[in-house]
């Protein structure tokens, strides 16, 4: 009972989408009609620039930590990892914006694992610090960091459903990315550069 309070709100918190409502708040606008449409941070940060686009990250990534963590520490790793679950689908599929689509969930899942199991987390966010920093491409940080969490999670020693949950969430952000790797093929991916000052 206690496991599935946390997975209901788990689910709620990770369907509050961030991106789109710190541009509806702050721009009057609708982060879905603007740039790749995704309401995720990456394209709020490529469309509005620093200001809009870190708190996105930041609370993106709170969502997804805050639930986790607490299930976690009062019900276990398990209780943890699908509330962690859950907060992804959230941000997939968010019932506040009536379960249309959402993002891809990589802020969320990163805060996931920071609060299921850290130095997962924390690895995670290196990987993605470091290719990231060596390509310019933020999709090809996020699908590498993602695949590589269940490898860390196995060589730490976490227990198992931190493992299996790893590699759930890592075939989970390389589907969400599927047009991104197709791009990435041709070479037409864009790189993120700087970011576009806000007006």
């Amino acid at each position: 009972m206690l496991t599935t309070l946390f997975v209901v709100i788990g689910y709620l918190s990770g369907s509050i989408t961030w991106g789109y409502w710190l541009v509806r708040a702050f721009r009057h606008e609708d982060i879905r009609t603007q740039g790749s449409g995704n309401v995720g941070a990456t394209n709020v940060w490529r469309v509005h620039g620093r200001r809009l686009g870190l708190p996105a990250v930041f609370l993106d990534t709170v969502k997804g930590f805050v639930p986790v963590f607490v299930a976690t520490k009062v019900a276990g790793h398990d209780a943890g990892a699908l509330t962690g679950a859950a907060a992804m689908l959230g941000h997939w599929r968010p019932l506040f914006l009536k379960f249309q689509k959402g993002g891809k969930m990589v802020a969320t899942a990163g805060g996931s694992f920071l609060g299921l199991a850290p130095i997962v987390g924390g690895i995670g966010a290196g990987v993605w610090l470091l290719v990231f920093g060596l390509t310019r491409y933020a999709s090809l940080a996020s699908i590498t960091s993602a695949l590589t969490l269940p490898l860390w999670s196995w060589l730490v020693g976490y227990p198992w459903p931190v493992t299996v949950f790893a590699g759930a969430a890592g075939v989970g952000v390389l589907v969400l990315h599927r047009a991104n790797i197709k791009r990435l093929v041709r070479g037409e991916e864009a790189r993120f550069s700087k970011p576009a000052a806000s007006p």
